[in-house]
């Protein structure tokens, strides 16, 4: 099979594409065939400088396709079935295994393209939100990186349960983009008064939730934005490399402070079904992607070099 690969860590140009060996599909897996791939945050920064677990080394942790051998024991999947997978590595290739615990079937009439970009960023934006920040309607969240792939599913699900939504993005362009998903007051966090509009935002008060997943100084930022007994989320940690953050004044507000990470939660029957009823909702137009750009599997390295560029609005994915 083709797959785009790397035999050491760096910058998008490392990545190389090349035939490799088919992978095997053993006891408990499903091999699938890809047709779409959704590069997500953590791809780019394992190729910058995560473990190499082959090699060479296939990154990429989802995409969506169609089955085409299922292993010793699986009973619940069938060759022919389009599902949409994540797994620890692989997706960067036109054939991946994974265990079918973490596949979610996809009705036929579904675009792939759209369902491959789901599981995560929607799952992660779910429990940042209500698992772990227990948003209720009415209440204010604050969700940073709103162009992102989390912050738009974010956005659309604190709209969806009736909550104020402030969204911040580097640009007014960009803010203009994601206007329509559900954003009550866009927040542009390249003027250096972002904090303060917030606060103007708010009348004062702060908001009741943080979904934050840039970390490091921004991270101080958001704590500062909120209210009494407000909550803070970090997630994905998009600065994996700055300082952590001054958490010295959540006591004075009886504030709270929670890291999130879906892949520890991914494989439970709660998030499981909680995945799949937002898989249904984005086949069903209830729920929106917005896919910024695909490149074909050949040029993963441009995709990486173009989801880096921070140019992106919603998602970038590549087809084998």
């Amino acid at each position: 099979m083709k797959a785009a690969v790397y035999y050491e860590n760096g910058p998008p140009d490392v990545l190389r594409y090349e035939d490799v060996p088919d992978p095997i599909c053993g006891p408990g897996s499903v091999l699938i065939r890809v047709e779409a791939i959704s590069i997500e945050g953590g791809d780019t920064l394992n190729r910058l400088g995560g473990p190499l677990t082959s090699q060479p080394h296939i990154v990429g942790y989802q995409c969506a396709g169609t089955i085409i051998e299922v292993g010793e024991g699986v009973t619940d999947r069938q060759v022919g079935q389009q599902v949409v997978a994540t797994m620890p590595s692989g997706s960067h290739a036109e054939l991946v295994v994974t265990p079918a615990l973490v596949t979610w079937s996809v009705s036929e009439h579904a675009d792939l393209v759209d369902i491959a970009c789901v599981p995560i960023a929607f799952g992660t934006a779910d429990d940042c939100l209500f698992e772990f920040g227990h948003l209720r309607p009415g209440q204010t969240v604050l969700i940073q990186a709103g162009a992102g792939g989390v912050g738009l599913a974010a956005i659309q699900l604190a709209h969806r349960v009736g909550a104020v939504v402030l969204a911040t993005a580097s640009s007014p362009d960009r803010l203009d983009r994601i206007a329509p998903y559900g954003v009550d007051v866009g927040i542009d966090y390249s003027k250096d008064d972002w904090v303060d509009e917030v606060r103007r935002a708010t009348g004062g008060r702060g908001v009741d939730l943080v979904v934050d997943s840039v970390g490091g100084a921004t991270l101080t930022r958001s704590i500062a934005c909120l209210a009494y007994r407000g909550r803070a989320i970090t997630v994905g940690n998009a600065g994996r490399n700055q300082r952590p953050p001054d958490v010295s004044a959540l006591g004075m507000g009886n504030q709270s402070l929670t890291g999130v990470f879906l892949g520890a939660e991914i494989a439970t029957t709660r998030a499981r079904a909680m995945i799949q009823a937002h898989i249904d909702s984005v086949a069903a137009g209830r729920l929106r992607v917005l896919v910024d750009r695909r490149f074909p599997l050949s040029e993963a390295a441009a995709a990486h070099a173009y989801l880096e560029s921070r140019q992106a609005v919603g998602r970038v994915v590549l087809t084998p």
